[in-house]
């Protein structure tokens, strides 16, 4: 009997101590912003590590360059260059001069913004990378600040400036070759605030890509499956002010249903049905809403769904065979 109770006191230790830690996360996240912030951009997660990013040729892209621009005092980002596949041979032994000036040969650009978490050299990416070379495309990726070696503080106005003044680099040394910018998972976010703010500045590009794009970050956060938040804290009073306000406190929106309303291009969306991490509902319903937007008026909107059966997910579109007609 003694023992008997000695192990019910254990336990109702441990289910208060437990009930105590689950009431003060939400306060503890409401209190300190940043904790959220960090959760969303998640660049302190560096994955693959021990990689040298100053050489993509260890990845496997031995047509690439590596640079570093720096769009504002104390902010450096590190950008790789990937040319085309009919550059491939004369790009071997080649320094940054040739490949800025490579930008000017006769192929489309592709501006590649990518998503939370890794660095411009992560796997999934660089398999991107090879394919769009393969297809005839320069691409020109960087980490924003505070990711990868890229010298800053990661905020979504920084991330924003930051595409800006690598699109502005691209341009003043691609002549008239057609410039288009793919976002993909978070970097939608960036890319369709940076394509509105070209648009409003009559500079939009020739295209937009959004690869498993969301609505806002609130919208996401809430219907993120992995989110631990969303999962423990869905019935939680005051869900939306404890874990999705300190988001909105953060100064991060990337209101993407918001941006396509002043966006003027060709649209292109992709978004596989069995993606864990961005819902299709959400790449579904940012289509409609751009569909429907008097801006894109003029402009062709397409929407391509990959079937769950093909096990896409949410970072393996690029495997498509059909992604050259695609994008054709």
């Amino acid at each position: 009997l003694c023992r008997r109770h000695g192990l019910w006191f254990r336990l109702r230790k441990l289910i208060l101590w437990l009930l105590g830690v689950y009431i003060a996360i939400p306060f503890l996240v409401k209190l300190c912003p940043a904790i959220q912030a960090k959760l969303v951009f998640l660049n302190f997660v560096r994955v693959p590590y021990f990689i040298d990013l100053k050489r993509p040729q260890d990845q496997g892209l031995n047509h690439t360059c590596n640079y570093y621009l720096q769009p504002e005092e104390d902010v450096t980002i590190g950008v790789w260059h990937t040319v085309p596949a009919a550059l491939w041979k004369n790009a071997r032994g080649k320094e940054q001069p040739w490949f800025e000036e490579a930008l000017g040969s006769s192929h489309p650009v592709i501006l590649y913004l990518h998503g939370n978490a890794g660095t411009r050299g992560g796997d999934h990416r660089v398999e991107l990378y090879k394919v769009l070379s393969s297809l005839g495309y320069h691409v020109v990726t960087f980490d924003y600040r505070g990711w990868g070696d890229s010298v800053g503080s990661p905020s979504e106005r920084g991330m924003t400036y930051d595409a800006l003044h690598v699109f502005d680099w691209i341009k003043a040394r691609s002549g008239d070759n057609p410039v288009y910018i793919w976002g993909h998972s978070l970097g939608t976010g960036v890319a369709t605030n940076l394509v509105r703010r070209l648009c409003e500045r009559e500079t939009p590009p020739d295209a937009l890509i959004l690869e498993s794009p969301f609505t806002n970050i609130r919208e996401e956060a809430r219907s993120h499956p992995f989110s631990v938040a969303s999962t423990i804290y869905r019935y939680f009073p005051g869900f939306d002010w404890f874990f999705l306000d300190p988001i909105t406190t953060s100064g991060i929106k990337f209101a993407n249903d918001e941006n396509v309303k002043y966006i003027s291009c060709s649209l292109l969306i992709l978004h596989a049905e069995d993606d864990p991490v961005v819902p299709f509902h959400l790449g579904k319903k940012l289509y409609n809403i751009a569909a429907t937007s008097r801006s894109f008026r003029d402009y062709k909107v397409q929407f391509v769904p990959f079937h769950t059966d093909l096990g896409y997910r949410h970072k393996y579109i690029y495997r498509s065979p059909e992604l050259p007609r695609i994008l054709r």
